[in-house]
């Protein structure tokens, strides 16, 4: 009589089983019921061609802000050539700077790297005055634009650098330099060059 009852159950357990799974799927298939949305796939910009633009021998203009973040309004100008070179197909290049002016004789170079990991590039900048790499700005353009930050010191201080690439044409373009010492709350422009495309003499 307990293997009747036994089986008994196991026959009413197994009906159960077989009525519900129809209908479980059922509802997953009704007409009209929500379906997750899919997201589309997140495209991770390639960057690193975006200094091919800049490639070649530049006339440029410089304004340079004597003692940045003490108030000063005393400028100086320079103007001289600009020179960038390809690197590595475009992943990184090299820039070198010779200008004079009322101040003086001024010699920059920029190298110039693309992480292809984080999609960003480092600018990295010496002048022959000091003969070392200073703390390289990071960052990456969007629209058109780049723009660059880094920490650094200044007279001690703990400061905000940003350098800022816009008006990018096919024969000019304009860099900007800025520094913070209130954690980005306000900016003071200190660095401002405008480059103008030399004819190529072969053209």
């Amino acid at each position: 009589m307990t293997n009747i009852r036994r089986h008994r159950r196991l026959f009413l357990l197994v009906s159960a089983l077989s009525v519900a799974a129809p209908a479980h799927g059922l509802a997953q298939s009704t007409p009209g019921a929500p379906r997750p949305s899919a997201q589309p796939a997140r495209v991770e910009r390639d960057g690193q061609k975006d200094f091919d633009f800049e490639i070649g021998t530049w006339k440029t203009r410089l304004s340079r802000r004597l003692r940045p973040l003490t108030r000063s309004t005393t400028w100086v100008e320079y103007e001289g050539t600009t020179v960038v070179r390809k690197v590595w197909d475009g992943r990184a290049n090299l820039v070198e700077l010779v200008a004079d002016g009322p101040a003086g004789h001024f010699e920059g170079l920029s190298l110039r790297l693309y992480n292809p990991e984080s999609r960003q590039w480092s600018l990295n900048f010496s002048n022959s005055a000091g003969g070392t790499l200073a703390v390289p700005t990071i960052g990456e353009f969007k629209d058109g634009r780049g723009e660059f930050y880094n920490q650094d010191t200044l007279n001690g201080r703990t400061i905000l650098v940003r350098f800022v690439i816009s008006d990018i044409t096919p024969t000019s373009c304009r860099f900007e330099q800025s520094f913070s010492d209130d954690g980005g709350k306000t900016w003071e422009v200190n660095w401002i060059a405008v480059d103008t495309r030399v004819a190529d003499p072969g053209h």
